[in-house]
């Protein structure tokens, strides 16, 4: 018979120590080639907004209505402003809601109770009930 002259052989042992199984496993691990390259290809295809600079007649219509903010902070207004993308063109636009904590006219920015800091130069509307009018 094959093999009858060592099979009741014990197991030969190795001056090395064992490999772990994990440890094992991890060499017959996927290999990536290019490193990084799926997170370039996942940022490529994020898409970003184009920001819309408005035009002088809703520029003044908001500091018109941040002058109306100033005289009654208290009220709940939404405002929709444009975030630039730190890694690529364009960016998002992004709307925030509350009460108006301050607005920082050396700073530029309108701060709301919530902890949020929006630009001035990034509004692009405001939207609240002390702006809309009813016909009676």
């Amino acid at each position: 018979m094959r093999y009858d002259d060592i099979i009741d052989l014990p197991r030969p042992s190795s001056k090395h120590p064992r490999m772990k199984a994990i440890d094992r496993a991890a060499q017959f691990a996927p290999f990536a080639a290019l490193t990084g390259h799926g997170d370039a290809v996942r940022e490529t295809e994020r898409l970003t907004d184009t920001d819309r600079e408005p035009d002088e007649n809703m520029k003044e219509l908001i500091n018109a209505q941040l002058q109306i903010i100033m005289s009654s902070p208290d009220h709940i207004i939404s405002i929709t402003y444009f975030k630039q993308d730190a890694r690529k063109n364009g960016g998002a636009y992004l709307t925030a809601s509350g009460t108006v904590k301050k607005i920082d006219k050396l700073a530029g920015s309108v701060i709301l109770k919530n902890g949020t800091v929006i630009p001035i130069r990034d509004i692009r509307s405001i939207d609240g009930d002390m702006f809309r009018y009813t016909d009676m």
